[in-house]
């Protein structure tokens, strides 16, 4: 999500400076003790004062955040959605290979009618392709050629695997006329690269 800063959190008879983090699916603190509040097991949730006071299975702590207690407030209680994450709009043209994740399929399709599965459709404004061996970067060339100047590759893999890593599509980037300019957590079992054509090459592609 992007929030980080320094702050002091109490947490029942403790007090501690250090540095709070809102990160994709929890709330973090570092200082003289450590939190870790995934937002699922978040009880309760209010703002008074510039204090931003968060009930969980672990008690209550309070988090000064003067000002920007409500904007860390309504991360939490608004946190984005999978789709919004990776840049999906309504009616973009999006083209699915080799993943095979009904949950993603469903709010896909809720999201945009156009969605080609098993192939790169033309002019894709957003490619979803699933590699799992570090030979599968082979596709990256073809698959720059099936998206529009300003669309994207996002490249999937399994998490914790050694077949394939993100330095693979990483490394393959340059040769496939693609960078990598953002990773997301696709899953709790996939990560995702996003791929684009450099912004220098895009006027020649019009």
């Amino acid at each position: 999500m992007g929030l980080e800063a320094e702050c002091y959190v109490r947490l029942g008879r403790r007090t501690s400076s250090g540095r709070a983090r809102l990160e994709e699916k929890a709330l973090l603190f570092r200082g003289e003790f450590r939190l870790r509040i995934p937002f699922s097991d978040v009880k309760s949730l209010e703002v008074r004062r510039g204090t931003m006071r968060v009930g969980f299975s672990g008690g209550q702590a309070a988090f000064d955040r003067g000002p920007d207690a409500e904007k860390w407030a309504d991360k939490i209680r608004h946190p984005r959605g999978l789709l919004d994450k990776l840049g999906v709009k309504a009616g973009m043209r999006v083209s699915l290979l080799g993943v095979d994740d009904e949950e993603f399929k469903k709010q896909l399709r809720a999201r945009t009618p156009d969605v080609v599965e098993g192939r790169a459709g033309g002019d894709s404004d957003l490619v979803f392709v699933k590699m799992t061996a570090a030979g599968d970067v082979a596709k990256l060339k073809a698959l720059r050629r099936a998206i529009k100047p300003g669309g994207a590759v996002w490249v999937v893999w399994p998490k914790g695997q050694k077949a394939f890593r993100e330095d693979d599509a990483r490394r393959a980037g340059p040769d496939a006329g693609l960078v990598d300019v953002k990773v997301a957590s696709f899953s709790d079992a996939l990560s995702a690269l996003k791929m684009v054509i450099p912004v220098k090459e895009r006027p020649r592609l019009r």
